[in-house]
């Protein structure tokens, strides 16, 4: 089979490999969709620690199932080949405290498609059968594709609370801030203002609903003050993960709000402790999904109300690399590029 490998920075391949086995307990999938993650541009720079060459990444997929390993069904029933299906690319060991809770995501022996195992870059892909989710009927695979960024967006308002009637920020407006200023909306809320300094991103913020501002014309802080009468938003949401954009959406939400921290563009960064402390600013952070938010994406997805389109590219998986190189000088309009392999 065809796969696109991560070798060394900046540096992507096609290579021949060949179809992963079918172990015990997984499924072997089609690759029909992959879509490049914002956390695998800087796994392709080398910034990354989680990511190691030479390596297929990709953990958004949507594909077909054409083989089960041994007990794959015992592991979820509701599989067969010829499904069309999407992936929760996190395992987990459903052992431990928080397994058991039902936090999956913050399992103490999680591993991610595409970074700890061969991903989503290639024609076909081995995973385990429990990961495995079925696409409603009516759900196409290119939508499907989506699932795994859309469930980030439904974990981010999860964390957030009930927000309706209530005005939100989102710092960033690419595929996660985009996708979550549209959960938002659907969970009621009364205004969600965005911003990015892409202009083209930020339009496409604007035709999905949101408030649209633009950092380099005004000050994001004042502006969204001034809208909500001096006190600040409900909820802001940091979906660039910058020193600059964690500190704006303290600043920029009320006294006792909730400031949700997803983005990861930097690892640390100075913060204004002093100003959480005296208005008792809740810090969330927000990785991944639950179970829960995974199955309402492709619930959302599958009536239609959460989209990318017609802000999606799709490219052929030799032309990965220079996509990978494309979002890092300046994605313009597009909102997430979906790699095919076949």
């Amino acid at each position: 089979m065809k796969a696109l490998v991560w070798e060394a920075p900046r540096s992507m391949a096609i290579r021949e490999q060949a179809i992963p086995p079918v172990e015990a307990g997984e499924a072997l999938l089609k690759v029909a969709y992959a879509g490049i993650c914002g956390s695998e541009l800087s796994g392709y720079l080398g910034h990354n620690a989680l990511r190691v060459p030479p390596l297929v990444m990709g953990h958004e997929l949507a594909g077909e199932v054409v083989a089960l390993g041994d007990g794959a069904t015992a592991h979820n029933p509701a599989l067969a080949e010829g499904q069309h299906v999407t992936v929760n690319p996190l395992s987990f060991c459903g052992a431990c405290e928080f397994c058991a809770q039902g936090l999956p995501q913050l399992c103490v022996k999680r591993k991610l498609l595409g970074a700890h195992r061969p991903g989503a870059f290639a024609e076909y892909v081995a995973v385990p059968a429990e990961q495995v989710l079925p696409l409603p009927e009516g759900l196409s695979l290119r939508a499907g594709a989506l699932a795994e960024p859309a469930a980030c967006g439904v974990h981010i308002v999860e964390l957030a609370g009930p927000v309706e009637g209530a005005d939100a920020l989102v710092l960033g407006a690419g595929p996660i801030g985009l996708l979550t200023l549209q959960i938002l909306r659907l969970h009621g809320a009364a205004r969600v203002f965005i911003a990015d300094l892409n202009p083209a991103r930020l339009a496409v913020g604007a035709e999905l609903g949101g408030e649209a501002l633009d950092p380099g014309a005004l000050d994001i802080v004042k502006t969204v003050r001034e809208a909500t009468g001096g006190r600040g938003a409900a909820v802001a949401v940091d979906a660039v993960g910058a020193a600059q954009t964690r500190g704006q959406c303290i600043a920029a939400v009320r006294a006792a709000g909730t400031v949700i921290l997803s983005g990861l563009h930097e690892e640390a960064g100075v913060m204004p402790v002093a100003d959480v402390i005296r208005r008792e600013i809740v810090l969330r952070g927000s990785f991944c999904y639950t179970f829960a938010s995974f199955a309402e994406a492709i619930e959302r997805l599958a009536r239609g109300e959460v989209r990318l389109d017609p802000w999606i590219a799709e490219a052929p998986l030799e032309d990965g690399g220079r996509w990978f190189d494309r979002l890092l000088e300046g994605p313009g309009d597009v909102a997430k590029v979906l790699l095919v392999p076949a």
